[in-house]
This record gives structure tokens, C-alpha cells and sequence, in this order.
């Protein structure tokens, strides 16, 4: 039996306002549909991924906002950055943490730039939705056994 993650709710505010900021990170416009006054839902898929995000309307009681450690994998940082910095997002330099793992919650042990050896899963960059929604990159080139 396959489990696949199909779509993440993400609690907004102003629905228009968080539609237009996912459609400028280029990412994939799925639907729009407005059931009644209580209900819209609003449906994104960013390129190459097979899950999407729902934002909208009576879709989730969590708080916009609330929603934290969304990653979007990418196999070049830079260059990932350097798009979305590019259609007027704010997003953070380059970063790894200081113990090489995994990093830390909030901004404790980033060290600036990627990781000097460009290990898999050891570089990010991470920005914000207008709610203050949480997303990371990071820099996958190789994945562990397993993984697809």
C-alpha cells in the first residue's frame, strides 16, 4: 500500500493576497473554487513536485501563519535562491548549520553561505509567505537509500 502526501492546507489571512504571492513564485496554478461564503479553496503545485498546497477559506483551523518547516527540495541553492529572489520575494542568503547535520530551530548556528563541501541535504535558504507561513530550499543532490 503507497501513502502519498497529496496537498498541505496553509492557514492565510486574505486569500487574494496569498494567491497572488504563490502564482509570482511561478508556481503551478491548480484551482480556484468558491463553494459559499464559507468555503473557498485555492490549490498551487510548485514545479516538479508532486504535492501541492491549499490556501483559502474555512479549508483549516490552524492560524495563518502557524504553519512552519515547509521544504521545497532543489539540486542547486544558488540558483533556486537567486529565482525567487528574482520575482521580488524576500528570502534569505545561502545558509548551513555550524554542527553539519541538521539545522536548528530558528536562526541559532546558520553559518553563512552553502555548505563548503555542498553536501546533500546540508545547504538552504529559507522565506516567508505574507502571513509569516515558514518555507525552506534546500540542496539535495543525492538522496539517502530509499528515498526517491
Amino acid at each position: 500500500m503507497e501513502f502519498k502526501l497529496e496537498v498541505v492546507a496553509v492557514p492565510v489571512t486574505d486569500v487574494d493576497r496569498a494567491k497572488a504571492f504563490y502564482d509570482s513564485l511561478g508556481w503551478r496554478f491548480d484551482a480556484d473554487f468558491t463553494v459559499d461564503e464559507d468555503l473557498r479553496v485555492v490549490q498551487f503545485t510548485p514545479p516538479g513536485s508532486g504535492a501541492s498546497i491549499m490556501i483559502g477559506k474555512g479549508i483549516t483551523a490552524g492560524a495563518p501563519g502557524s504553519l512552519q518547516g515547509l521544504y521545497l527540495i532543489v539540486d542547486d541553492i544558488i540558483a533556486a535562491r537567486e529565482d525567487i529572489a528574482a520575482r521580488g520575494i524576500e528570502i534569505s542568503e545561502v545558509w548551513h548549520d555550524a554542527k553539519g547535520i541538521w539545522h536548528h530551530e530558528g536562526e541559532k548556528d546558520r553559518v553563512p553561505g552553502p555548505d563548503p563541501e555542498r553536501k546533500t541535504y546540508a545547504s538552504y535558504a529559507s522565506f516567508t509567505d505574507p502571513d509569516g507561513n515558514g518555507w525552506f530550499l534546500q540542496e539535495i543532490t543525492t538522496r539517502l537509500p530509499g528515498r526517491i
